[in-house]
């Protein structure tokens, strides 16, 4: 991550104009971070919303299949975890807070090593090690964009981006090197989901969309 950030600061310093262009920067950020200061203090528990570059995201009540869809993948997943010790599982309302923006992913999971650090009042949380976002008409543009982005630059090592509509998961690995997600699959309900990142979770995608496989693959994970 280091020589990414430098060869940015490099390229920045290449310009005749980098004072005047970090100056105006640094006036931005200085606002947005006043600005960012009275989200956290507006931020209820029965509001969703995110604060990206600046701006605040309010984020309408979701439909039954992006509900659905959540709910499927993060019992499996926090069974899973819980099982064999792994870390912690959150979805919906742990505020993940990144260098510049506040976001509330769907899913997130944390290795051990962070989740042992956490405590009962933590209401801001670090970079997970998985992420997960599911789709609708109204996030597909960040999932796609300004998260994708800054996930990876802030060092999350997975990213799953999951379609309820089409019933298909994209699954994403850091590149450590360019601090940029790679491709690994684009997974069909026909197909397995197998982590990269915590540690031998493996599921039918269908259960992610479908209940009974769901509470099939739930029985078979407590029965291990």
């Amino acid at each position: 991550m280091t020589n990414f950030i430098g060869n940015r600061v490099a390229d920045l310093l290449d310009a005749p104009d980098a004072k005047l262009v970090i100056e105006r920067a640094q006036a931005i950020l200085n606002d947005e971070a006043l600005r960012r200061k009275e989200f956290r203090e507006w931020l209820r528990d029965d509001v969703k919303a995110e604060f990206i570059n600046g701006e605040v995201i309010m984020h309408s009540p979701a439909k039954e299949k992006h509900l659905e869809a959540t709910e499927n993948l993060s019992t499996l997943l926090r069974m899973y975890v819980n099982l064999n010790s792994l870390g912690t599982v959150h979805s919906e309302k742990a505020l993940v807070a990144l260098t510049r923006n506040d976001y509330e992913p769907d899913i997130c999971y944390w290795s051990a090593d962070k989740a042992n650090d956490f405590f009962s009042d933590q209401m801001k949380y670090p970079a997970p090690d998985l992420v997960v976002e599911v789709l609708s008409k109204s996030t597909a543009e960040r999932d796609k964009g300004v998260k994708f982005e800054d996930y990876a630059a802030h060092g999350v090592c997975e990213y799953w981006i999951i379609d309820p509509t089409r019933q298909t998961v994209e699954q994403y690995q850091l590149d450590e090197e360019f601090m940029a997600f790679e491709t690994v699959a684009t997974l069909t309900i026909k197909d397995t989901l197998s982590s990269k990142t915590v540690s031998g979770f493996q599921i039918p995608v269908r259960s992610i969309f479908d209940r009974k496989v769901n509470l099939t693959v739930l029985q078979e994970m407590l029965k291990q």
